[in-house]
């Protein structure tokens, strides 16, 4: 089968290798549609630390079942299309016992542990089936949505710790695709007002069709500045950073209201992970600061529920789509942040890729 190989930083490309073996418990499924995250953009770029090159990427998934491994317990039968939330949870821990899996001590994941979805074939372990992150493809909903319902699990992780709700001001900090779920998000939660701040205009601009109230140029005004106009002061009840970039965790804690919550969602470099936040600023206007990453199947099961309720634009959110013999061209769109989300369709002849 074709996949697409990092064999270093930097040195990738579609090879041939071996079909994968079907799993023992778990399923053998022909890949539809795969997505393009920023994870695997920056494991292109310099590698992962929880990645052993040469390996297959790719953790947004949506395929057909081929064939069942022995031990198989599912309803899954071939033929039937599935999405697949990529973490495998062990079960054992005590928050995977307390239900919150998304806390799971020995999380594993395909495309870190596994082999992933940009390829022809995929084998999803019988550890990502047993705890319910395998859920079937809704009638209707397209499988380059159904995709990326990955990523939107993890905002919905995020939004439930912060409890957003009827009435709340969000201001989200990144319009790439995640900073554009999340508006999505808060909006289906209640939200009355959303921002959404960045420092590219472009990308700014792909963020409008997701309803925000306020697109704020951080390279033109000072956001905190600007939240305050469109709060009349009082400040934001929930904040969201989805960017990497370290002065948005200073500016969040700056423009929460008395009582906010602030989300970290967008991990920082590993170099430059202690911005100087004024902590007077947490204590006396008792902000809550809350970490968020990753989800657990209630998230995954909700996401696809949104997706296919129509709640989320989805036809804006996939920007791009691409044969995988055309991974170049594709990653290349994505690092030049001339669209949001990017989805591989492996069984796909080339015809019409680029578009919706």
């Amino acid at each position: 089968m074709k996949a697409l190989v990092v064999r270093k930083p930097g040195d990738y490309g579609i090879e041939e290798v071996p079909v994968p073996d079907i799993p023992e418990g778990g399923l053998l499924l022909r890949v539809q549609a795969c997505g393009l995250c920023g994870s695997d953009l920056r494991t292109l770029r310099s590698g992962h630390r929880r990645v052993t090159l040469p390996w297959i990427i790719g953790h947004e998934l949506c395929g057909i079942v081929e064939r069942a491994g022995s031990g198989y317990r599912g309803p899954a039968r071939p033929g039937d299309a599935l999405v697949v939330g990529p973490l495998a949870y062990c079960g054992e821990c005590e928050f995977c016992v307390a239900g919150r899996h998304e806390l799971c001590e020995h999380q594993r994941e395909i495309a870190q542990d596994w082999p992933g979805g940009f390829a022809e074939y995929v084998a999803v372990p019988e550890a990502c089936v047993r705890l319910g992150n395998v859920q079937p493809l809704p009638p209707g909903l397209d499988p380059a949505f159904a995709a990326v319902t990955e990523p939107m699990s993890s905002c919905i992780n995020a939004q439930e710790k912060a409890g957003t709700g009827l009435g709340d001001t969000v201001v989200i900090f990144g319009s790439g695709p995640v900073g554009c779920i999340h508006a999505s998000v808060a909006r289906a939660r209640g939200a009355f007002r959303v921002a959404i701040v960045d420092v590219d205009a472009e990308r700014l601009a792909l963020a409008g069709p997701f309803g925000p109230d306020l697109l704020v140029n951080a390279r033109q005004e000072d956001p905190v500045a600007a939240v305050a106009r469109f709060t009349a002061g009082r400040g934001a009840e929930v904040v969201i950073t989805a960017t990497p970039a370290p002065e948005s965790v200073v500016q969040a804690v700056s423009l929460a209201r008395r009582g906010g919550r602030v989300v970290m969602f967008g991990g920082l470099p590993t170099d430059n992970a202690k911005p100087p936040v004024n902590w007077n600023d947490i204590h006396y206007k008792a902000l809550h600061v809350i970490g968020a990453t990753t989800f657990a199947p209630r998230h995954h099961l909700r996401a696809i529920e949104m997706a296919a309720s129509g709640r989320i634009p989805m036809d804006r959110l996939v920007t791009a789509r691409y044969p995988l013999d055309r991974f170049d061209e594709g990653v290349r769109l994505a690092m030049e942040g001339r669209a949001l989300k990017v989805v591989f369709l492996p069984g796909s002849d080339g015809g019409g890729a680029h578009g919706r």
